[in-house]
This record gives structure tokens, C-alpha cells and sequence, in this order.
């Protein structure tokens, strides 16, 4: 049936967030949506579609301990926790918890600059290549791939003319040396996709490996 004249609306559209890792949040948002579900249905409209959106996150922190979400108990909390109807579809968008861990920006040092606090690593790959620890102050691991000496913190820093052009500070690495290759992790999710051309910089090629 149709809720208003003219209007018949097909589903409920739900995102309460991004980067959940407690799922005890989703158990909560089961439990709105079947209130909301309960409102339409007394006024004869039953939604085709449940969409609970995104929300899942991925480890920042440590992604080889972490690879993969728990999606098998993700999944067991809609399953357990919706009251879906006959012939509902209920729909997930899980972007960034499925390519999050992906995919790296490989970089390559510039320079080492000393400084009267910390030491700088300029890398060549910046703010316009990977935006979230300048625009959100997202963490994301940094690593060099390319030395195995004893650990030194650095500031990892890009070549941009902002002061905000920053990776990460304090970071504990191998001591670096220009020309050594620096990753930073994670970077599958929200990473090429909103990446720009500001400074007439050129966008980063994107390489593709079976290999680990």
C-alpha cells in the first residue's frame, strides 16, 4: 500500500556512523530500524528494502594482525537482530572494509632534514595522494620497507606547501636515508579516490599484485 498520496517510499536508509569496530553498536541500530519498520507497518507500508549502510572499520593500527573485519559476526548481527519480512532485500555498504587494507601508498624519501626537535622525512607522496591525515588526523601505519637499521622517530611529511602536509609525527622507523621506500598502510579506502591534482601535481599510478 502507499503510506502518503503519490508517495509510496521502497525502503529505510540507515548509517549511524563510520569506522565501527564495537559491534554492540550495530546490535543497537537493529533495534531502531525494527522500531522504525514497526511504524510504517501500522500504517499499512512495508519497506522492500532495508539498507543498514556502512559503518564497519578495519585496523589502522596493526593491519597484518588484522587483516580482515569480523564480518562473519557483523553478519550475525543483522541475522539475528532484524525482523526482516517476506520479500524484504536488506542491503550493506562495506567499502571500506572490504579494500581498506588493499592497498598502500608506496613512497620514496627526499630528504632527511634534522631538526632542533625531531628529525623530518619528506616523502614524495603527500596530502594530494592520501588526504586523511591532513584533512581528518587519520592514523594510518608508516613503514620503511627499505632499511633495517635501529629505530629513530621521525616526522613523515610530504612535499606540499602546506604546514598540514603530514603523515604522521613521532614515528618510530628504521633509520631513514633519502631514497628508501616508505608505505603507508591501509590506504585501499578513501585513499586514490580523493586524491588531487592541487600544485598541478600529477594523480598516482596504481599498481596491481598477487603478491604480498
Amino acid at each position: 500500500g502507499s503510506l502518503y498520496e503519490n508517495v509510496s517510499p521502497p525502503g529505510l536508509h540507515f548509517h549511524i556512523g563510520s569506522q565501527i569496530t564495537d559491534l554492540s553498536s550495530f546490535k543497537e541500530l537493529c533495534t531502531r530500524v525494527n522500531e522504525i519498520q514497526e511504524w510504517f507497518v501500522a500504517r499499512q507500508h512495508c519497506p522492500r528494502i532495508i539498507n543498514v549502510g556502512g559503518g564497519l572499520g578495519i585496523d589502522y593500527q596493526d593491519p597484518d594482525l588484522n587483516p580482515i573485519p569480523d564480518f562473519e559476526g557483523y553478519f550475525k548481527v543483522f541475522k539475528d537482530g532484524l525482523n526482516i519480512m517476506e520479500g524484504q532485500e536488506v542491503h550493506f555498504e562495506l567499502g571500506r572494509a572490504i579494500v581498506g587494507q588493499c592497498g598502500s601508498l608506496v613512497t620514496k624519501v627526499l630528504y632527511i632534514k634534522e631538526g632542533v626537535k625531531t628529525n623530518f622525512a619528506i616523502v614524495d607522496g603527500g596530502m594530494t595522494e592520501l588526504i586523511r591525515p591532513a584533512l581528518y588526523q587519520a592514523y594510518h601505519k608508516i613503514e620503511n620497507i627499505s632499511s633495517v637499521a635501529s629505530e629513530e622517530k621521525y616526522d613523515v611529511v610530504g612535499p606540499i606547501c602546506e604546514s598540514s602536509d603530514s603523515f604522521g609525527k613521532a614515528v618510530s622507523l628504521p633509520g631513514t636515508s633519502r631514497g628508501d621506500l616508505v608505505v603507508i598502510r591501509s590506504a585501499g579506502a578513501y585513499g586514490e579516490v580523493m586524491a588531487s591534482r592541487y600544485n598541478l601535481r600529477p594523480l598516482p599510478p596504481s599498481v596491481f599484485s598477487d603478491k604480498v
